[in-house]
């Protein structure tokens, strides 16, 4: 069975939460961190539900740098295009694997920026047991395995099966999460921490 459907005054309620929300973040009262949260929140995405985890953007595109200079407009992403769209070569491909399918089979992108998986792969070392139940109790194969936030960024620049998002971890402290503190061990032999950036 179906929940309640919301009333119109409580979805009126809701649009002007979100524009009361927009306007403090437009005027600096509110962090982009917060502002992110809550529109997370009012889509209904949660911690609690994997399927549903909060979502927010790759801001940066630089990883491989040995420094940083966030006043350089060219250390940023392109927030105006989705994530699958950032590389032309890649969304010509899926373009034109979408012109070669049957009219009501097509789609654009095969894959979502979030998904119970992508969650798993980022919370590897804070939740293996996540991992565990997604693969019959093993874990991925090493490559498959979020091993640095360069590889990952160059893997949803270039992959056409991989356009994940950040997690809200990415952007709070302490960065446990990153770190191999509960000694896991693969096939491959123990999982090493995340490789950051030279200039994190």
């Amino acid at each position: 069975a179906m929940g309640p459907v919301a009333s119109l005054g409580e979805a009126e309620d809701a649009l002007h939460d979100i524009h009361r929300m927009t306007a403090m973040w437009q005027s600096g009262l509110l962090s982009n961190y917060h502002y992110l949260d809550f529109l997370n929140c009012a889509a209904g995405r949660s911690k609690n539900d994997f399927s549903q985890y909060p979502v927010f953007p790759w801001v940066l595109k630089d990883y491989a740098s040995e420094s940083i200079n966030l006043d350089d407009p060219e250390a940023y992403r392109d927030l105006e295009k989705p994530i699958g769209a950032l590389s032309t070569s890649r969304l010509e491909y899926f373009k034109e694997r979408m012109e070669g399918m049957a009219e009501e089979d097509r789609f654009l992108y095969g894959t979502h920026y979030s998904t119970p998986a992508y969650v798993i792969y980022w919370l590897l070392r804070a939740m293996p047991e996540r991992m565990l139940r997604l693969h019959n109790g093993h874990f991925d194969a090493e490559p498959r395995l979020f091993r640095s936030v360069l590889e990952s960024w160059e893997s949803v620049n270039e992959s056409t099966a991989s356009l994940m998002e950040l997690i809200p971890e990415f952007f709070t402290l302490p960065a446990s999460w990153l770190e191999n503190a509960l000694g896991i061990t693969t096939a491959e032999g123990e999982l090493a921490d995340v490789r950051l950036p030279r200039w994190a």
